[in-house]
């Protein structure tokens, strides 16, 4: 609640600077946020009175979409394979990927060859696929491009 929206006759007041000016007349208070060019802003609705602060409404809404912007934004996570990565390498990459998507980020799986690795481009792709199965549970393919041995998961 701002400015004329506040029912309460008292308010706990906290002026601008921060500091707590105790129990207030609601009019009072609305007079002195009125002079300093800012807006009076319920804080929380405390049990006997209000606790109210002289604050820029417009500044406080902008800064709280900020933040719900950015707690929304899903990160992709990468992870880098080679086509002989032992099993317990392999496991905790899964581990890791689960914990990832359970988490609501999405997973980027990337398959390096070098040299003659690349004569077996199709050990690279049964490598992605059993990843694909092994996270089956959790997320969904997005893209899978065979050409770049390139996989992206989303979770579910």
């Amino acid at each position: 609640m701002t400015n004329r929206q506040i029912k309460s006759p008292q308010v706990l007041f906290i002026d601008q600077e921060g500091t707590n000016q105790g129990l207030t007349d609601t009019r009072d208070a609305l007079k002195m946020a009125k002079d300093a060019g800012l807006d009076l802003v319920v804080v929380s609705d405390g049990g006997e009175a209000p606790v109210a602060k002289i604050m820029d409404y417009g500044k406080l809404q902008y800064q709280q979409k900020k933040r719900q912007k950015q707690s929304s934004k899903t990160t992709v996570k990468e992870v880098k394979l080679r086509p002989n990565v032992g099993d317990a390498d392999y496991d905790v990459r899964i581990s890791r990927a689960t914990e990832w998507l359970e988490k609501g980020d999405s997973v980027k799986f990337q398959v390096r060859l070098r040299g003659r690795e690349h004569q077996h481009r199709d050990r690279a792709t049964d490598l992605l696929n059993r990843v694909v199965e092994d996270l089956n549970a959790v997320s969904k393919v997005q893209t899978f491009d065979r050409r770049s041995l390139i996989l992206t998961l989303v979770p579910q």
